[in-house]
């Protein structure tokens, strides 16, 4: 009854099963050890201090900022050149302003966002200490680029051309006639252009939490792995009514050949009609020559 599993079509069939399964198998677990890996660093950025405790490193070791470098002490010398105000950050509850300004490294690197420090209030250049001049070393926490989803950023647009509310490369380089890192850093007390400035406290890691990205991971896990269930659900659907019309015509129910076409019964009355019509033809008179 089974012989039809030996056809060409089934030797199809079972090809595609043999390599399907496997396939949605693998793609589901590769995708469940991403979520995995996703939730293991979210569990490593929550144990893990804010403030890095391995000593500090030149902020050119430490760039591009990611998950590892990001709350290193960074160590960074050169000039203090423009600065900007950041307005609508909040420190211990209260809003104020960050003051922001761009050290021009010694070394000739692209200059380096330094927040100096927060005021209370609104954002106003002529209440923000000036930096220190000429050539100053410091050190503080690097922290990486922000962008719109970040929190306390301001998105609304229409600042002073001396203000910005994002804190990354891409909003300063249109500000300044010169190449500037993408990332920052916040000073920590004592350090040389914070006096009369509350520190800026240091943001955690970024992007290493559970994300929309990793419920995506985990959201693929189960497709593939329905994918691979469904596979097997439609073989044995194929196998069993294959199987059923096998049987059938093992017991010489099922039909043979195709299936010929029925010829409608005339309506009630047209048969003697046609009938009719045609003897009163033979009676007809043959033509005179």
């Amino acid at each position: 009854m089974y012989r039809f599993l030996l056809t060409p079509r089934w030797w199809g069939i079972n090809l595609f099963v043999v390599l399907a399964i496997p396939f949605c198998v693998f793609m589901g677990s590769w995708q469940l050890g991403r979520f995995e890996d996703r939730a293991q660093a979210h569990k490593e950025a929550e144990e893990k201090p804010v403030v890095s405790t391995e000593p500090a490193a030149p902020v050119g070791e430490l760039l591009p900022v990611d998950k590892v470098t990001s709350g290193r002490v960074a160590e960074a010398t050169g000039t203090y050149e423009d600065q900007f105000l950041v307005p609508a950050r909040v420190v211990g509850e209260r809003e104020g302003h960050y003051v922001l300004t761009l050290l021009r490294q010694s070394d000739g690197s692209p200059a380096l966002p330094v927040v100096r420090g927060w005021l209370p209030g609104a954002a106003d250049q002529d209440e923000a200490p000036a930096p220190p001049e000429g050539e100053v070393s410091l050190s503080g926490v690097l922290q990486a680029p922000e962008h719109t989803r970040s929190p306390g950023v301001y998105k609304d647009g229409g600042l002073p051309a001396d203000q910005v509310g994002i804190i990354s490369a891409a909003s300063l380089v249109n500000l300044v006639p010169y190449p500037v890192e993408n990332a920052w850093v916040t000073l920590t007390d004592g350090q040389p252009g914070n006096a009369g400035l509350t520190p800026v406290p240091p943001a955690a890691t970024p992007d290493s939490g559970l994300d929309l990205k990793a419920f995506q991971n985990l959201g693929y896990t189960g497709e593939w792995f329905v994918f691979a269930g469904f596979v097997v659900f439609m073989w044995f659907r194929l196998l069993r009514r294959d199987a059923e019309v096998a049987r059938d015509e093992a017991l010489g129910i099922a039909p043979e050949g195709p299936p010929q076409p029925v010829t409608p019964a005339p309506a009630p009355g047209t048969e003697s009609e046609d009938a009719a019509d045609a003897a009163t033809a033979d009676r007809k008179p043959a033509p005179t020559p």
